[in-house]
């Protein structure tokens, strides 16, 4: 079974070389081809020498659905495995990998464990709850799950091929969220399956400069932004949501809820308001179409 390796990046040199070193001592010229979609930078990242079968892709436009579809198009192999440049891979990773796709044939694509590189609490403190790190670990055991998470994915390559590749308008450099979640939703309308592989197991860095409020705010209203552009939501339920997410939040702030639950409040009224700033974007896309 032959692999491709997409590992997509924009502006973290020192992770994506942490990612890559974990990675070479994985890779088979004979098996593995590995791609850097890099993206949204004037020049390319220097990389590790050595490393085999590497082409590194290089756009100075951001978006990074763009910049995977770009890999896929020079990719090969049976299957397209997709790691974010924030996590490390697991000694084993590449075997783990290949070993779920040939022992579970009903499954189209994978969703593989994602596990903190230290522990979040220990190292932020209460600001742990705004850190948003994309974890999965769902148990010792092969499972059907909804959709896959962008950090640590694969695909059988006639799958992707099948979907024509990732939605551009969406994600890192364009809306800016929920691109894996409308990919995984058109494999499920297609009638594939995913499955979660607990023996493909990345670390994700714990950076204190993801657990900042503003920044978690500021994430969650671009993922209810996001929704707005592949899903369709009517106005009315839309500001309804809004208006009850608020209400949520001020019972929560007056009931001085734990600082946990109070982040989750702060999380659900961003998305509620993210998807009501798109509701009226595209509200006023409509009116502008009826005008001309």
């Amino acid at each position: 079974m032959r692999l491709s390796i997409i590992v997509s990046t924009h502006d973290r040199q020192a992770s994506l070389r942490r990612l890559l070193e974990s990675l070479a001592p994985q890779l088979h010229a004979k098996k593995h081809l590995l791609l850097i979609a890099e993206n949204g930078t004037p020049v390319k990242s220097p990389l590790p020498d050595g490393l085999p079968n590497l082409v590194h892709l290089h756009d100075p436009r951001p978006g990074k659905c763009r910049a995977q579809n770009q890999a896929i198009a020079r990719a090969h192999g049976d299957i397209l495995v997709f790691l974010d440049d924030d996590v490390v891979a697991a000694a084993d990773y590449l075997a783990a990998v290949e070993a779920f796709f040939a022992g579970n044939p009903e499954f189209a694509a994978m969703k593989g464990r994602i596990l903190p590189e230290e522990d979040p609490g220990r190292k932020l403190g209460e600001a742990a709850c705004y850190a948003e790190l994309p974890l999965v670990d769902h148990g010792e055991s092969v499972i059907e799950v909804k959709g896959v998470v962008g950090a640590n994915m694969a695909f059988r390559t006639e799958a992707l091929a099948a979907l024509d590749g990732f939605d551009e308008r969406l994600g890192p450099g364009a809306a800016g969220d929920e691109e894996e979640t409308e990919m995984s939703v058109r494999l499920r309308r297609a009638g594939m399956k995913i499955g979660y592989a607990p023996r493909a197991v990345v670390y994700h860095e714990v950076d204190p400069g993801r657990a900042e409020r503003e920044r978690f705010l500021r994430l969650a209203r671009r993922r209810g932004f996001s929704r707005m552009v592949h899903e369709h939501h009517a106005l009315a339920k839309v500001a309804l949501d809004n208006l009850v997410a608020l209400a949520r939040l001020a019972i929560a702030r007056g009931l001085a809820v734990a600082p946990e639950r109070l982040a989750r409040e702060e999380r659900r009224a961003a998305i509620a308001r993210g998807m009501l700033d798109g509701s009226l974007m595209n509200l006023g896309k409509r009116d502008k179409r009826k005008a001309g």
